[in-house]
């Protein structure tokens, strides 16, 4: 026969002089007990569809809703047990001039910047009721504040400036062309697209050059972005992949906003118009579609946004 076993609704931190219940305090055990009830009270989740007309063929973010109490270590479990590219925590703001503050991790850790979290957070956050302090939202973030704005239907950011830029060093791209199966002739140009992640991004000959790939994710050495141009008249523009080695997650992301600011900064204007439809996706079985636009010297990443999954969470 086996034994009963008592599972507990959720799990807390226990410290001296916290209550350890999760039934709501009396009115004796008040002020102290509160922040352990608090500790205990479901929070709000969604999880949201990005960078797709078409239901569930972009990329998901599982968003978390008034996730101050919550620690760095239940964050980041969090992440670990969706197991999504990304999964973000809105926080009240720190800084003056944000309508809020978002974290965002990958099942290996904690990122600075995102961009489909970026957007996939904002709806969430609009959806909930959310009401930025202007006529643009604006995102707190490690990399700082991001400004996003509503426009056809869509959400999109203002990419944030680049960490690092510049041309990649050649025994970095012998080794990234090994990695990805090709040989060293076949990148046609290359540049650091770092704004979080750490991208490295490569322009092979063509599209079809990209979806070709199939890479050795564990000897990647860095993240690497890899772009290739359509023929005229096609839909869109470029067809993009992002590899990621295996202990950053998923090691090919669906659709990635940060890579595609970056690839705009790098490209938009002079290889590419200023304006035009990135392809991400096609490899996985997706259909993702970005909308990219330099407007002087700021480039808006954009994409529609849906949500697929609506509940509570109690960790």
């Amino acid at each position: 026969m086996l034994a009963a076993l008592a599972v507990p609704t959720c799990a807390m931190r226990i410290e001296v002089g916290r209550r350890r219940s999760c039934a709501p305090p009396t009115d004796d055990e008040a002020p102290l007990a509160l922040e352990g009830y608090r500790e205990c009270m479901p929070l709000d989740f969604r999880q949201v569809d990005v960078f797709s007309t078409d239901p569930l063929q972009g990329n998901p973010v599982a968003v978390v809703h008034g996730a101050d109490g919550l620690t760095d270590e239940q964050m980041a479990a969090f992440a670990r047990w969706t197991n999504l590219s990304e999964t973000t925590f809105l926080l009240a703001p720190t800084h003056p001039s944000a309508d809020y503050r978002l974290r965002i991790f990958t099942p290996g850790g904690e990122l600075p910047f995102a961009g489909h979290p970026t957007l996939g957070s904002a709806h969430a956050w609009l959806e909930a009721g959310g009401a930025p302090r202007t006529g643009d939202i604006v995102q707190e973030c490690e990399i700082g504040l991001v400004t996003l704005r509503q426009e056809s239907g869509r959400l999109a950011f203002a990419a944030p400036p680049l960490a690092r830029s510049g041309p990649a060093n050649e025994e970095l791209l012998v080794r990234i062309a090994t990695s990805l199966g090709v040989e060293r002739g076949a990148i046609v140009d290359a540049a650091w697209c770092d704004n979080g992640p750490g991208w490295v991004g490569v322009r092979l000959a063509d599209a079809q050059a990209v979806l070709s790939l199939h890479p050795d994710f564990a000897a990647l050495p860095v993240p690497v972005g890899a772009v290739g141009l359509y023929g005229d008249g096609a839909e869109c523009a470029i067809e993009v992949r992002a590899f990621l080695r295996p202990e950053m997650g998923p090691t090919e992301d669906p659709v990635t906003g940060s890579l595609n600011a970056a690839i705009g900064q790098w490209l938009a204007g002079s290889v590419l118009p200023d304006e035009y439809v990135s392809s991400q996706g096609t490899a996985l079985g997706r259909r993702g579609r970005v909308h990219v636009l330099r407007d002087g010297d700021d480039v808006w990443v954009g994409g529609v946004t849906t949500t697929t999954i609506r509940g509570e969470l109690t960790i």
